[in-house]
């Protein structure tokens, strides 16, 4: 019998994984901003996806993971869009004189992300602490720009000046469900785009929370 029980836990634990799927809630932050540029109010992100685990070591601790998953972001900031009589787009920064309810840039992205994963788990217990380092690559599937004002409306869809393809630097760490995580982008929002004089060499910080579930 002890021989039985001994066979079962092996059994068991060889077919463990943490196969996951994963929402996380972000700040999306830009970086390398142009003069006099701002963010105003909250610039949101959402994630939702599915990670498939592939332990690395007998222990399990150590994994692979790769998923499938689609993002929501929006930015708010001072970054005036306006279409030019050829059809190209210019941007310039708001005077601070200028009035308006909305002024928010919109992606919806399919992302694929990558992870290098170790955690304490166990297969009897999914309370443990985790450091999961990665990489993310997100395909642009829509965007929107739409600017509000008393006097205005301007909706501009699927910029041709937006990247296609962004790809970046993930971490999340942290205990059970709650988990702190970082995106850092490695190339750019935008393409060739400027304001004025200055090159528009945006990138995202996305500062937050990811929660999995199994």
């Amino acid at each position: 019998a002890q021989e039985k029980v001994a066979t079962d836990t092996i059994s068991v634990d060889s077919l463990y994984r943490e196969d996951q799927f994963y929402t996380s809630i972000t700040y999306n932050n830009l970086q390398h901003t142009p003069t006099l540029f701002s963010q105003n109010k909250f610039s949101p992100g959402i994630s939702v996806g599915f990670l498939r685990d592939m332990p690395l070591n007998k222990n399990r601790t150590w994994a692979l993971a790769a998923g499938l998953g689609y993002a929501y972001s929006g930015y708010n900031t001072n970054l005036l869009q306006s279409v030019n009589s050829n059809g190209t787009i210019a941007y310039q920064i708001a005077p601070n004189t200028t009035e308006y309810s909305q002024n928010k840039l919109t992606l919806h992205q399919l992302e694929v992300p990558f992870e290098l994963r170790w955690r304490n788990s166990t297969y009897k217990s999914h309370r443990f602490w985790r450091i999961y380092s990665g990489f993310k690559i997100s395909y642009l599937l829509n965007s929107k720009y739409a600017f509000t004002s008393n006097t205005s409306e301007i909706i501009i869809k699927n910029s041709a000046d937006l990247n296609k393809i962004s790809y970046g630097a993930t971490l999340t760490a942290g205990w059970n469900t709650w988990n702190v995580y970082v995106y850092y982008g490695l190339n750019k929002l935008f393409k060739d785009a400027q304001v004025g004089t200055d090159a528009m060499d945006l990138k995202t910080l996305n500062l937050g929370l990811q929660f999995y579930i199994l």
